[in-house]
């Protein structure tokens, strides 16, 4: 997977080593003070229980990371990584991790409502949906409300589009997930035909891509594709729920043969915003856009006189299913926010205010005015 035997004492030579990775100026400018210690650059490719393996111009090292594991879960060493090793220390240990471009973070299904950070540095945000379910809309824009906010470019892949030999019906299912998904790219492939691979490969030569979607979506055959060999171990589909019985239980970086790295991750069960504003609001921009014709600048787009919102639904513009969706993802995010933010909280409690004095002076006025 990974060329460990790479040697080289020539700077040019070690950063077309680290090329492959994404490494650039950008990056070299900002290892520059940790070069200056002696310290070798390096990409974080897999990470487990305390340690991981780092691809560095010498090649790949297994790294403690004992010295960069803070509290605060939203730090912790990450793949996608950019790292300073110390190449003398026995074990090796990674000193410190540049600051990230962009970071997928993602809400725990602990009690404890902490963030976890899913991968680093990714520039595409690929969310895998597999056609061989019935098309969960709501999910989709769960990924794409993190997508966004993580600050890659997400892309919609509809797998085993095989499975749906209708040409007509195939149009129709992606025209589905395109009002789902204004402004990203929704792209049928089928990985046991190849149809739609070198579409993809494409799309996210490159840069770093990472690969999101629900257990039995077909991501590791989707990454074996794309890697142009069996890489990641792929598993059948159970008959009875249809879920993959994935054996993939870290996120591992991966050298496309094409240009650019693939972060591939576990089926994940749970997808939980975290402090998503920005995101969500991409992903229903035409909710956001409908909202600045609102009477009111504080509407709730329910009873409201005046609401855009409505008025859209009404004519048939605008889905009931996509603002139902808004409003779920936009009270979840605040539940997330207000935890830490006193601000929050208080907007919470006035709104809910706000929404009792609604109710009552409409039971009043259904009273006839008692």
């Amino acid at each position: 997977m990974f060329n460990a035997s790479l040697n080289t004492s020539s700077t040019s030579d070690a950063q077309h080593v680290l090329a492959a990775y994404g490494w650039d100026a950008g990056w070299e400018a900002e290892f520059a003070p940790y070069a200056a210690q002696g310290l070798l650059p390096g990409r974080v490719v897999r990470v487990d229980r305390g340690q991981c393996d780092v691809v560095t111009p010498d090649g790949l090292v297994r790294a403690d990371t004992a010295f960069v594991t803070p509290h605060d879960p939203l730090r912790v060493v990450c793949t996608g990584d950019w790292a300073a090793v110390d190449p003398d220390g026995d074990p090796q240990f990674v000193r410190m991790c540049l600051p990230r471009r962009t970071a997928f973070v993602r809400s725990t299904s602990s009690t404890r409502s902490e963030g976890q950070i899913l991968a680093a540095n990714v520039d595409h945000a690929i969310i895998a949906v597999s056609l061989a379910d019935e098309l969960d809309l709501g999910r989709i824009e769960r990924f794409l409300a993190l997508a966004w906010e993580s600050g890659a470019q997400p892309l919609v892949v509809l797998t085993k589009a095989d499975l749906v030999p209708d040409a007509t019906a195939l149009s129709y299912l992606v025209e589905d997930v395109e009002t789902t998904a204004p402004g990203v790219q929704v792209l049928p492939v089928s990985s046991a035909l190849g149809e739609g691979v070198d579409v993809l490969s494409a799309v996210v030569g490159g840069g770093t891509s990472v690969l999101l979607g629900v257990s039995g979506a077909g991501k590791s055959t989707l990454a074996n594709a794309l890697l142009g060999e069996d890489v990641m171990d792929v598993q059948s589909t159970r008959d009875v729920d249809g879920k993959g019985r994935h054996t993939t239980t870290t996120r591992n970086l991966l050298v496309l043969p094409t240009g650019g790295v693939l972060i591939d991750t576990p089926g994940l069960r749970g997808v939980g915003l975290w402090d998503a504003e920005t995101g969500v609001s991409q992903v229903f921009s035409e909710i956001e856009e409908l909202a600045q014709q609102c009477r009111f600048h504080d509407c709730a787009h329910e009873m409201e006189p005046g609401c855009a919102v409505l008025a859209a639904i009404d004519a048939g513009a605008l889905p009931e299913r996509r603002l139902d969706s808004y409003r779920k993802l936009v009270r979840e995010n605040q539940r997330i926010v207000a935890k830490t933010d006193a601000r929050v909280r208080q907007e919470i409690r006035r709104d809910w205010k706000r929404k009792a004095a609604v109710g009552k002076a409409a039971m009043r006025a259904k009273r006839g005015g008692v």
